[in-house]
């Protein structure tokens, strides 16, 4: 038996479908166009020419219990390949080669074309906080090189 009488729902439930299958549209846009701070100053060590470059914003985030900021790092300069280990953390020193071996976190890994590393953070990101990036090569050579950390990524 067909209504007389068209309740509210009835009359808005086809609207409230077409948003639902709108917003799909919306998310596929934005994780197309994604948005992301600008590369730091790029910095040589050894034959390696790289620049860092955070993923996005936020604060260190905990992954594994351990506190991470996820980095895409860019080789401007030498064969990726010459080397054995490369780290990221942020602190106000570079952890020694033993620390990172315990665990995979702050590990280099990636492609000719970039790399990516979850470097070790504190909680909360301060001044006194830098950058490190520690690369050995296969002939044992050690690389470490340092950036200061921008004020938007420094916790007040």
């Amino acid at each position: 038996m067909a209504r007389l009488n068209a309740t509210w729902w009835q009359r808005k439930k086809y609207l409230l479908h077409a948003i639902v299958l709108a917003l799909p549209v919306w998310f596929i846009y934005q994780s197309l166009n994604p948005q992301f701070p600008a590369l730091w100053q790029e910095q040589q060590a050894g034959e390696f020419k790289i620049a860092p470059m955070p993923l996005n914003e936020d604060a260190p985030y905990s992954h594994h219990n351990e506190y991470v900021k996820d980095f895409f790092i860019a080789f401007n300069q030498g064969d990726i390949s010459n080397i054995r280990q490369a780290y990221l953390n942020i602190g106000e020193a570079p952890l020694p080669l033993t620390e990172f071996a315990k665990d995979e976190e702050g590990l280099m890994h990636g492609t000719a074309h970039g790399q990516h590393a979850h470097a070790i953070a504190p909680k909360a990101i301060s001044a006194d906080d830098k950058l490190w990036v520690t690369i050995q090569t296969w002939q044992g050579q050690l690389h470490t090189l340092q950036w200061d950390i921008p004020n938007q990524f420094i916790s007040q």
